[in-house]
């Protein structure tokens, strides 16, 4: 169900007054394009990416307004640190003779116990670390992403930069285009200021969390130089994961041209939650574009709820609603890690319409497993591997 709008509060850097609750991603038609001094932004169009949450205007740079999402309580990020390690602690092989997903991984022989609520349409693949693959429902040919994009940039980016747990990370630059992109009525993006040094942190927070385009632009420039560069850098690093389905043409999700499949999204989604910075940031709640007064709201509307600790949404006319989703269980005295992607749902409507119909197809499988895993694996013997 949709999640209720909370009441904020102002503070410094926040002057978000509650308003009236909308439908989650509006699909609603935009006004055309503002002049690039005014931060109107209306509500983005059928074909275009949607990830941003309930918004309410701000002032901006210039006395013009911009989009701001209210506040929510920041639940998610309090199950974090405490699983780094176990998560990943649980090897063990794949049983001889046992079925394969598509990523070449061992099904859990728990997982013939199970029934998922598979979604009828798309694709959908599930595994919790140290037990194994859960599954994997659709063809598995490669469909376009949208803003799932985005975790490969921030992989790449997190690669090449690594950070410690709480450090800031390197000084960025914002470059005039970034800025100049920072008020689209023909995408998602956040606002940054030219010339102004941002963290790698907060940027990173910024193109993850309400979806900056131009945050993963202005992140691939300074990494690599230039976009195409760095989209080099993202295909190497998907062939090195074995992503043998996808091919990034862009580093946000707008080209319709990047494709991949839910089994080597699912592989990604497992890589990336590996690095505990990069878990901090997909359990961010909201963040604040520092030097604008405007603060956005996750786009994924499970987090805190059920477990769930991330990851990505993404939403578009060609590719439908998706969302790569991680959740944590404690199972016999272990926390597991289950992480899980949702593709191409309700593709070729409206993004509010896909959106909602990954993130329902999500929340089924999330709280399913939630309620059914231990006991399988009780009756399995424990391990669900054997």
């Amino acid at each position: 169900m949709p999640e209720p709008t909370p009441t904020s509060t102002s503070t410094p850097e926040s002057s978000a007054v509650p308003t009236p609750a909308p439908a989650p991603e509006s699909s609603a038609v935009p006004t055309p394009a503002p002049a690039p001094e005014s931060s109107a932004v209306p509500t983005p169009a059928p074909t275009r990416e949607t990830e941003t949450g309930t918004v309410v205007a701000a002032p901006a740079p210039g006395g013009g307004r911009l989009r701001r999402s209210v506040l929510g309580p920041l639940t998610a990020a309090v199950v974090l640190a405490a699983a780094a390690g176990g998560w990943y602690a649980s090897g063990g092989g794949s049983p001889v003779g046992a079925a394969v997903d598509g990523t070449g991984e061992a099904v859990a022989p728990v997982a013939r116990s199970l029934r998922l609520p598979w979604p009828d349409e798309g694709q959908a693949s599930v595994a919790v670390e140290g037990i194994g693959s859960l599954g994997t429902r659709g063809e598995q040919k490669p469909v376009p992403i949208a803003s799932l994009t985005k975790v490969m940039t921030a992989y790449v980016i997190l690669e090449g930069h690594p950070m410690r747990v709480g450090a800031p990370g390197a000084a960025v630059v914002a470059d005039q285009r970034a800025a100049d992109e920072s008020y689209s009525s023909v995408e998602t993006t956040a606002p940054v200021l030219a010339g102004r040094t941002y963290t790698q942190r907060r940027l990173l927070e910024l193109m993850m969390v309400p979806s900056g385009n131009n945050i993963a632009r202005l992140l691939a420039r300074w990494d690599a130089g230039q976009e195409q560069a760095f989209v080099a850098k993202m295909n190497r690093a998907a062939a090195g994961l074995g992503m043998r389905a996808t091919t990034y043409t862009g580093v946000s999700g707008m080209k319709a041209s990047t494709r991949s499949t839910s089994d080597d999204q699912l592989r990604l989604a497992r890589a990336a939650m590996k690095d505990p910075v990069f878990r901090q940031i997909v359990a961010t709640a909201s963040v604040t574009a520092p030097g604008t007064g405007a603060t956005f709201r996750n786009t994924n509307r499970l987090l805190g709820h059920d477990g769930v600790i991330g990851l990505k949404t993404g939403s578009s006319t060609p590719a439908g609603g998706n969302l790569a989703w991680a959740a944590t269980q404690r199972i016999a005295g272990t926390t597991r890690l289950v992480v899980g992607v949702v593709l191409h749902q309700r593709a070729g409507t409206t993004p509010a319409e896909g959106s909602a119909a990954a993130h329902e197809a999500g929340r089924a499988l999330i709280t399913t497993i939630r309620a059914d895993l231990p006991d399988a694996l009780t009756r399995a013997g424990g391990s669900g591997r054997r």
